[in-house]
């Protein structure tokens, strides 16, 4: 099941949240094998968590971009070793999957402590073809490769053998093929070698392939047998040895999953390892990055309500897999590499058309969903008093209404008397609704705030402008704009910085301190953008 975001605009207002959320349900409902999950790109305004908590929801996830990050590559899961593993298991481990260039060496707790690849152990390999003995092979480990057991096991039989390995070949002239105690005899059924062994003290004897037929003199000689050949246990003895003295401790750089593909590449290309160890947020190894995982990644899916325009989209859009937009907006810049569905109605509120596609499915929202969605078509439309509104916006908002059992009019008065409560700051009241456009190359910046006492708000014009000229010094814009929109006077107070002449010729009104008063004006996409795109061409 592969995950799919359906986001609204930054600063998003109800209308963004909730569509989003209807969206996601109605899809979910469908059941196309995929989850729909929604999403949102800024705060959650008073007004929104009101009618998010009087109908029972909690805001959807908040995400800060969909930009491709290792979480979202098919980088490999191989096994994970212990440091006591032996090298004979991680070999064959190894072999099943040649593909993978390393295996990664995990402590018990799962954080990383080194890489085990193929060359490693060839080198140990080649190193132990030198060596005439092996040093602190446990003795776990030894039966565990050999396929071995314990014939006679002395009293004080070590946990760990050390010694020069000899192989027991045929003497001449009664020289014993070992000199010391410290040796790892390797022998057949040569009975009379093995008396001479346990006689001399040799602590270590393995026995390939054959049984003990006679009676041996007492000693503190432990006998093992198995049942490989002698060349054979030769070779297996020196892959005994724990793969925590055989692994590569020079560790690579290791990604963590909410990297950014971005910077792993800019990491990949100034550095000649074939793969990286992938960390979760507890620094656990959860797999292996290599270069060709980064070759075809795996972007991120994405649907967008109430917005086409990239400035109020969500960042990194453009490395993400864009499947639909649904809106009620002006037509404006996102650009894909193939077609996608494409929703765009002349309607005052995008739960209108979600609300559409409810009964084009043959699907009915649950009470508090249609709750949520009446509130969003309310909020949208400024109680139907918006120059946006039309009669299907009435129309649905009535249906959705019934569903949930709840009267519009005392809906209504309960979202836009949110803006009348506890004064806030400045900046969450500009920003709370705030959208950045770009028209015939002028850019600006436009808050709204619906209330039923904008002359309230409009005591605070000073704080405002103050704000609004730092935004705008910041953002390069060359208009910035606040709406502080009645529902009551059934109009906006205006308040702006920039060129006051493109303010006085657009609205054709007069102005006093960046302030004036746009009797009937309620609509920011449907009065204030089409009048500046007018005036600049």
């Amino acid at each position: 099941m592969e995950t799919i975001y359906i986001t609204g605009h930054r600063n998003p207002d109800t209308d963004s949240i909730v569509s989003a959320m209807a969206y996601a349900a109605l899809r979910n409902a469908l059941g196309d094998g995929n989850n729909y999950v929604p999403a949102r790109l800024g705060h959650v305004s008073d007004e929104t968590q009101m009618v998010l908590e009087r109908f029972g929801f909690e805001a959807p996830k908040r995400i800060n971009n969909v930009r491709t990050q290792v979480r979202d590559l098919e980088f490999d899961r191989p096994p994970m070793l212990s440091p006591a593993v032996t090298v004979h298991r991680a070999w064959n481990v190894l072999q099943k999957d040649p593909s993978i260039p390393a295996l990664p060496v995990v402590t018990a707790e799962g954080k990383l402590y080194g890489l085990l690849s193929m060359s490693s152990i060839a080198m140990y390999d080649m190193q132990s073809e030198d060596s005439l003995g092996v040093l602190d092979i446990p003795m776990f480990n030894l039966l565990s490769v050999l396929e071995g057991n314990i014939l006679r096991e002395s009293k004080s039989a070590p946990e760990k053998v050390s010694g020069e390995v000899v192989l027991g070949l045929p003497r001449a002239h009664g020289i014993l093929p070992f000199n010391n105690p410290d040796t790892i005899l390797i022998c057949g059924q040569q009975i009379e070698l093995l008396k001479e062994a346990v006689t001399a003290g040799v602590k270590t004897v393995i026995l390939c392939q054959a049984e003990l037929t006679e009676e041996l003199p007492e000693g503190e000689t432990c006998i093992i047998s198995t049942p490989f050949d002698a060349v054979r246990v030769l070779h297996l003895i020196s892959r005994a040895i724990s793969i925590d003295r055989v692994c590569s401790r020079e560790l690579p750089n290791a990604f963590h999953l909410d990297d950014y593909l971005d910077d792993v590449r800019a990491v990949v290309s100034k550095n000649r390892y074939r793969s990286y160890p992938v960390l979760d947020d507890n620094d656990c190894v959860v797999g292996m990055l290599s270069r060709y995982h980064l070759l075809q990644p795996h972007k991120k899916r994405v649907v967008l309500v109430d917005h086409n325009e990239s400035a109020q989209s969500v960042p990194g859009l453009e490395q993400a897999d864009l499947l639909e937009i649904i809106d009620h907006h002006r037509l404006a810049d996102i650009e894909t590499g193939a077609p996608i569905r494409f929703r765009l109605e002349p309607v005052g509120s995008t739960a209108t058309i979600i609300a559409g596609m409810y009964r084009e499915t043959g699907i009915m929202p649950v009470p508090a969903m249609a709750g949520l969605i009446a509130s969003a078509i309310i909020s949208d439309t400024v109680m139907f008093k918006s120059p946006t509104c039309t009669p299907r916006d009435i129309s649905m908002a009535e249906y959705m209404a019934r569903l949930a059992n709840v009267s519009l009019e005392e809906l209504g008065t309960a979202i836009f008397s949110t803006a009348s409560g506890t004064p806030k700051p400045v900046d969450e009241l500009l920003f709370s609704d705030f959208k950045e456009f770009h028209i015939a190359g002028h850019s600006l910046g436009i808050g709204q705030i619906t209330c039923l006492d904008s002359l309230v708000q409009l005591e605070r014009r000073d704080e405002f402008l103050e704000l609004m000229t730092k935004t705008a010094k910041e953002r390069g814009y060359d208009l910035t704009i606040l709406m502080l929109t009645d529902v009551l006077r059934e109009g906006t107070e205006l308040l702006f910085i920039g060129d006051a002449e493109i303010i006085q010729q657009a609205f054709n009104t007069e102005i006093s301190d960046n302030t004036c008063f746009l009797p009937g004006v309620m609509s920011r996409k449907k009065q204030i953008v089409p009048m500046l795109s007018m005036l600049w061409g």
